[in-house]
């Protein structure tokens, strides 16, 4: 039989579990569920554009270098500060209370992101069950939705490529069949994002199937969604193969790869690309979404969240670096096939999802069989990111209770935030959906999360004290975190963090989709959806100053930004050190004390004493080898 939590053989191995919050049922549960998070849609519509975009291989060189310098440091502080605690993203805030408004900014992103996230999803479901057909309907132009315009890849009217190069350069309006399908067809587009039209039955329908999935998933919170992943986190790398092996047997399948990659070396000057590679490598890995909080909270104290920190950030980049091959693959078997420049076909976003790589598969024998794994592999991808986004919310309201009556009931939880999500997401199935969608996209969780996460950075390392957390993490890891993630911590992160925050004021452009321009007053709600987020900062601070002890202004900020008492290692056995119970009622109702075995009878000093692993590293007694 293994050895749990890092025991001795033969030796009964300490408790290291939270029976009142759950844990999950292994680590590769864990792991699994961070990287079915950290990747989503963006690793496939998002990435590969920005890479050709931005210089090709040339691009790569920033982009890992901000991995390496934000990326991972930042998710390892964030899995390290929700698995210490053993909290949520409000309750990890005993650190230093008066910053408990980051705590809410996150649920507010998350919120915003869980609405419109399943709305994607949804659409990738519609796409999925009309691929179950002979015949793709977007492949011709023959269909009552289909204007004069519409040009087909392979209308029978055309006979060979020449023709389809005439009509292209003959009308600057060419449409392709894909794209008819999906803005007259599967959205019936609207003239204006005020105008919202009726509801699109087959979108809301998909929507509720969507909700549904989810809800089912996270039935028994990490317990049935840690079970889910197994099958949600790794089939996409299935799908991605099958269609890379696919694509790159195609004729012009290598001209579109070379357009991905071939280093231009010039634009790494431009500071345009570095922004571009410092923001995707920021919100691809979720940090600030208060997710990676609370998945690392239902962690057992002493695992090793440093090791996973990096597998999870480097699996989630080579994700992407890997779906580019994917896409680009097919991207230029059909400008091949076009006789057109790659340029011309790539697109990113929804464009790419449900306009330009749906084309290029009607292209391919057996179409529908393509069409069906490629929407089935983006349905996981925002599932994964999905299952983490929902419990975020739903973790940070039961943690907040905190009562044995809201634990007993968090199913109803659950089912309540699945409920209003999709109430909320109603509006976005409209015939004005899509510009709700983007507008979201582009507001509610853009800047909002460099705030965040840079005064998280300014909270942990300065008010609370890089010393003190250092000690936290060699408490709970066995060893400080080495000395390259402290300086990244206290000075490189938060630098690029700003960096991140002023490019994206210098970048800023009002949104447009295509050609519509959006009116004045849908920005401002943008902009109000994204103050929203960041607004809970000062209001819960100058609240929490208000609230505290003290005569003097600076007295009150001292004690508000001081540690509580119940701010430590959720159980009692892990308490040692500085958090060692006083036994005052006030501290022990915060602890779950665990029931100690008899056959215990060492020391929590020597439990905790740090023991030499077989490969040289020092490890505590419990964590697992």
């Amino acid at each position: 039989m293994e050895p749990q939590n890092g025991a001795v053989p033969g030796e009964r191995g300490k408790q290291d579990k939270s029976v009142k919050r759950g844990n999950w049922g292994n680590q590769i549960e864990f792991v699994l569920t961070s990287v079915g998070y950290a990747v989503g849609l963006g690793n496939v519509w998002r990435f590969p554009y920005l890479c050709y975009r931005n210089g090709g291989g040339a691009f790569m060189f920033p982009y890992f270098i901000m991995l390496v310098f934000c990326g991972i440091p930042l998710f390892f502080m964030e899995l390290s500060f929700g698995q210490f605690a053993s909290q949520g993203c409000l309750g990890v805030w005993r650190v230093s209370p008066m910053f408990k408004g980051v705590g809410y900014g996150m649920m507010v992103v998350s919120t915003y992101i869980g609405i419109y996230y399943n709305v994607v999803i949804c659409i990738a479901f519609y796409y999925f069950f009309v691929s179950m057909t002979r015949v793709l309907p977007w492949t011709y132009c023959s269909n009552a939705w289909n204007t004069p315009d519409c040009v087909g890849v392979l209308d029978g009217n055309l006979s060979s490529r020449a023709a389809l190069n005439l009509a292209l350069n003959a009308t600057q309006k060419r449409t392709s069949p894909s794209e008819e399908y999906w803005r007259r067809y599967v959205l019936d587009l609207s003239d204006d994002i005020g105008n919202l039209g009726e509801v699109r039955l087959p979108l809301l329908g998909c929507l509720g199937v969507s909700w549904v999935v989810v809800f089912l998933c996270l039935i028994k919170g990490v317990k049935s969604s840690g079970k889910v992943v197994y099958f949600t986190a790794t089939f996409p790398y299935v799908v991605l193969t099958i269609l890379f092996v696919r694509g790159i047997t195609l004729e012009g399948a290598l001209t579109g790869i070379m357009y991905y990659l071939t280093p231009q070396w010039d634009k790494i000057l431009d500071a345009k690309v570095w922004g571009d590679a410092a923001s995707q490598i920021f919100y691809s890995l979720g940090c600030a979404w208060g997710g990676l909080i609370t998945m690392a909270s239902y962690n057992k104290f002493h695992n090793n969240c440093y090791r996973d920190s990096i597998i999870i950030s480097i699996t989630n980049c080579a994700t992407s670096v890997y779906a580019g091959f994917v896409i680009f693959s097919i991207l230029g078997f059909m400008a091949n096939h076009l006789g057109v420049d790659v340029s011309k076909v790539a697109d990113h976003g929804p464009g790419l999802a449900f306009v330009a790589y749906p084309e290029a598969l009607t292209l391919l024998p057996i179409s529908p069989l393509w069409s069906i794994l490629f929407f089935f592999m983006l349905i996981l991808l925002g599932l994964g990111t999905q299952f983490c986004l929902l419990e975020t919310l739903v973790t940070a309201i039961v943690d907040e209770v905190g009562n044995e009556w809201i634990i007993r009931r968090k199913t109803f939880v659950t089912l309540g935030v699945a409920v209003a999500g999709f109430l909320l997401g109603v509006p976005l199935t409209t015939q004005a959906g899509i510009y709700w969608l983007l507008l979201m996209d582009n507001y509610a969780a853009s800047f909002s999360l460099v705030v965040i996460s840079c005064i998280m950075c300014v909270a942990i390392m300065y008010i609370y004290g890089h010393r003190n957390y250092f000690k936290d993490i060699e408490m709970m890891l066995g060893f400080p975190p080495p000395l390259f993630f402290q300086i990244c911590w206290r000075f490189i992160s938060p630098a690029i963090i700003f960096f991140i925050l002023v490019f994206t004021v210098i970048q800023y452009r009002p949104i447009s989709y295509n050609d519509y321009v959006y009116p004045t007053w849908a920005i401002s709600i943008g902009f109000l959806m994204a103050l929203s987020s960041v607004i809970c900062i000062p209001i819960y601070a100058i609240y929490k100053v208000c609230c505290s002890e003290g005569d003097t202004l600076l007295e009150r900020l001292k004690n508000a930004t001081k540690a509580s008492k119940d701010w430590g290692p959720a159980l009692a056995e892990h308490r040692s050190g500085r958090y060692a119970p006083a036994f005052s009622p006030s501290t022990e109702s915060h602890l779950e004390v665990q029931p100690l075995q008899p056959e215990k009878s060492r020391s929590e000093a020597e439990a905790a004493s740090p023991v030499q692993g077989s490969n040289g590293s020092a490890h505590s007694q419990d964590s697992r080898l």
